[in-house]
């Protein structure tokens, strides 16, 4: 629920820090709250926050056309609530696929163009199934490289990739350049999905996709079966079990789903810029921002978003040599090291130090986190007007049995770098309803499991500058 509109004193004098304080100790769970409204619900992706959350700040803490930052953007959240408000948003991301999540859903669109599209696209993937499958085979073989053609034939029936292969090279064509962003992300959305969507995977909601060991057709034909242990059980079989939805059928549900959606999104606001940028090297002004919400990855990378983001980038032209670049350029990943203890403050050497003494490579792992999250807070200080705040929200992470305190030791960065920390919030995560790699299943043993019953929304606090 929000605080009374700000007045001009509370936002730009000492009070501003005390609101900031009230909100972050507010109820911040939103649970039972619908966070499907506008376009936030046109694609999966893991772990995003619900909207109540960046409306909630963004609301009381800004005024319209005021600009709104999220330098780590993932599935667009914050920019597009920052949009609905009438702010001036700016959203950065590495990922290729959350850049077109976000640019879809600040882009208005014409419904009835949409359906003339779509059945002329499906018009005619339809004809060309009917066609020689040389030609196909053909065409399918000479446009992806063998690493990147050895996984679509592992994770995708041929029936799949092959009406999946026409239908991506018809959405090319599309010269629109708002139309075929529409397009290709209800084409992304039918792969990527909780349950698999149509590929071979259970679910792409896990760090690491599991294939199904049996899989059968619409029609009930069984299509793909692995060798299976004799003394699996009937319960795990079941588990273990996929049925595909025809492509065409599930991709006309997910254009018609995303239709229904509310884009009609005011003309007189300015569309947010999208970024293809780096949190840590921040293409904006100095003192040029508002207010920043955002949220960085996972410590030690326990949700991979590029495992599953790859399972459509493959039929966007991005090869799999190509997207294991990228996975190595997200914040504390596991192929660098990194300098030892560069610039850090004492609890998080104190932290580090604990977990050296367990396990060597998750140390450094999460040296290089904080390490580069020290280099993407220094840049949100750059970039921040005095007197004004930015929002981090944080997962819980235990690594070997050592809880590495991301709340504290990022807010010591922060404290280090010049922030106030007005307040920690807590919020304590709707299970049921977050796409996590987890079940609803406790297992204490579970690294996972304890990374993902709460978050903490920190608040850093620019001061004014005083002559």
């Amino acid at each position: 629920m929000p605080l009374p509109p700000p007045s001009l004193d509370a936002m730009k004098d000492e009070a501003y820090p005390e609101r900031l304080k009230a909100l972050l100790t507010s109820n911040l769970d939103f649970h039972n709250h619908d966070s499907s409204y506008a376009t936030h619900g046109i694609h999966p992706f893991p772990a995003k926050f619900p909207p109540q959350l960046p409306r909630l700040f963004i609301e009381n803490l800004t005024y319209p056309n005021d600009v709104v930052l999220d330098p780590m953007a993932g599935s667009g959240t914050t920019i597009l609530e920052a949009y609905l408000f009438g702010r001036r948003a700016i959203g950065l991301d590495i990922d290729p696929l959350a850049l077109r999540i976000i640019s879809a859903k600040v882009c208005p669109i014409n419904a009835e163009q949409v359906l003339n599209t779509m059945h002329v696209l499906c018009r005619r993937v339809e004809q060309y199934l009917k066609e020689d499958n040389n030609l196909f085979l053909n065409a399918f073989r000479s446009y992806f490289d063998k690493d990147t053609l050895d996984f679509i034939t592992y994770w995708f029936s041929p029936e799949v990739y092959k009406t999946l292969f026409y239908l991506k090279r018809e959405i090319e064509k599309i010269e629109e350049d708002k139309l075929r962003l529409f397009f290709e992300i209800a084409f992304s959305s039918v792969i990527i999905t909780k349950n698999g969507g149509v590929s071979l995977a259970l679910d792409l909601a896990h760090t690491r996709p599991h294939r199904a060991k049996i899989v059968y057709n619409e029609n009930g034909t069984k299509v793909f079966c692995e060798e299976l242990l004799t003394n699996i059980s009937s319960t795990r079989l079941r588990l273990l079990t996929k049925t595909l939805r025809p492509v065409l059928d599930e991709f006309k549900k997910r254009v018609n789903t995303n239709l229904r959606r509310d884009f009609g999104l005011a003309d007189h606001i300015p569309i947010p810029q999208v970024i293809n940028g780096d949190a840590q090297s921040i293409p904006l002004k100095d003192e040029s921002v508002d207010l920043i919400i955002t949220s960085p990855p996972y410590a030690s990378n326990a949700i991979d978003y590029m495992r599953a983001h790859k399972f459509s980038l493959v039929w966007f032209g991005y090869s799999i040599s190509e997207l294991n670049r990228y996975r190595r350029k997200y914040i504390g990943h596991d192929g660098n090291s990194g300098s030892r203890y560069i610039a850090l403050p004492p609890a998080v050497r104190q932290v580090l130090e604990s977990l050296e003494r367990k396990d060597e490579k998750k140390m450094k792992s999460v040296q290089r986190y904080y390490s580069e999250m020290r280099n993407v807070l220094s840049e949100m200080y750059r970039v921040l007007r005095p007197g004004k705040a930015a929002i981090l929200v944080v997962g819980t992470s235990v690594i070997r049995g050592i809880d590495i305190q991301i709340d504290n030791c990022l807010a010591e960065i922060g404290r280090q770098i010049g922030f106030n920390i007005p307040a920690i919030g807590v919020r304590n995560l709707d299970r049921d309803r977050r796409m996590l790699p987890a079940g609803n299943r406790r297992d204490t043993n579970s690294q996972i499991e304890h990374r993902i019953h709460r978050e903490y929304v920190i608040g850093f606090y620019k001061p004014l500058m005083r002559k």
